[in-house]
């Protein structure tokens, strides 16, 4: 593991760092997050949402438009599962949708292709370089914004317009139940960037896109934020986001092996965390995070997990450890005409 954090602090609990102001250890190791969910585990687990809660979403758009549903397909495990519960469980008629921003895997469009073609649905793939000279300008500035921040203002900005353009009621994602504030229909992205864990991220962001885009006039339009997005959207068309991941009273260790001898899905050979399916940008974001706050979303998503009682922290130690160096990161880097020194 090349990146470390001096006298670094880990929750006795779930996997956060100690991150202050935010992210505090108390005098037993535990983190403020575990203490506040343990206030309200009860009501938590009182109000999980049903699988017949999801059939109701779906009951009340089914039949509506041409397409029930529009997928956001990345080629992961959970993009992927999504797309066939869609399509098999629920009976829907979906628009599979791929957006790649020129970081996209082989491996990763080997998985959809033979999701599609062997569900038989409509797919559509979005390809641009229009965010390379953003994510390259967050490099060369030394900005702490999360590229993924500014990477899923984008592609939710695009799924909408997409979503609207065909009157797609419905945009569902991979999202698990770590990516989710509250396991609930949400209309924004996978994570709550008002949260503790990801306000500092915000901040960094919400800096960069505010004060270094001024002078590159292709970003004259792009949203500030996912509050933006959301308000963009509702000017096109009425879409909800949904995951069935949040209803689904099972996690991955069900449809791993449903879409492996399914869809003949495969997990890449290389990737972070372990046995995810990102886009090859994703090692540079989880360094950069890594380096400007001590953890990357992943460890968010894992700690919520394992309060849920979804994951081990033993099973989200081994899957966060670090196993990629620099050179990994600089033949990424090279499109963005950069080099980590």
């Amino acid at each position: 593991m090349y990146i470390s954090v001096e006298n670094q602090r880990i929750c006795k609990k779930c996997v956060m760092p100690e991150h202050k102001p935010d992210v505090l250890l108390n005098e037993e190791g535990i983190c403020n997050i575990c203490v506040s969910y343990e206030e309200v585990k009860n009501l938590s687990e009182a109000n999980q949402p049903l699988e017949t809660d999801f059939l109701k979403i779906i009951n009340k758009y089914k039949g509506k438009q041409k397409y029930d549903c529009m997928v956001m397909c990345s080629g992961g495990k959970d993009s992927t599962s999504s797309l066939y519960y869609m399509t098999e469980r629920y009976k829907l008629n979906p628009l599979a949708f791929t957006f790649d921003h020129g970081f996209e895997t082989e491996e990763a469009m080997e998985n959809i292709h033979n999701a599609v073609e062997i569900l038989g649905v409509d797919f559509l793939f979005f390809k641009s370089d229009y965010m390379k000279d953003m994510f390259s300008k967050i490099l060369k500035t030394g900005s702490r914004a999360v590229i993924c921040h500014p990477c899923s203002i984008w592609y939710m900005d695009l799924a909408f317009d997409i979503a609207a353009r065909y009157e797609i009621p419905m945009i569902v994602a991979g999202w698990t139940k770590g990516q989710s504030a509250k396991q609930e229909v949400m209309s924004k992205c996978g994570c709550n960037v008002h949260s503790p864990e990801f306000k500092e991220m915000a901040k960094a962001t919400h800096e960069f896109l505010d004060n270094e885009l001024d002078d590159m006039p292709k970003y004259k339009d792009f949203p500030r934020s996912m509050e933006e997005v959301l308000k963009r959207a509702k000017k096109r068309f009425k879409s909800i986001v949904v995951s069935p991941h949040w209803f689904l009273p099972f996690g991955p260790e069900t449809y791993i092996e449903v879409i492996k001898k399914e869809l003949n899905w495969k997990a890449p050979k290389f990737s972070y965390p372990k046995g995810s399916t990102n886009c090859s940008l994703n090692f540079i974001s989880v360094y950069n995070s890594v380096k400007h706050f001590g953890y990357a979303h992943y460890h968010v998503e894992a700690s919520k997990l394992i309060r849920e009682s979804v994951m081990s922290r033993e099973e989200a130690l081994k899957e966060l450890e670090i196993d990629f160096d620099k050179d990994v990161l600089n033949e990424i880097a090279k499109d963005l005409d950069y080099r980590f020194e």
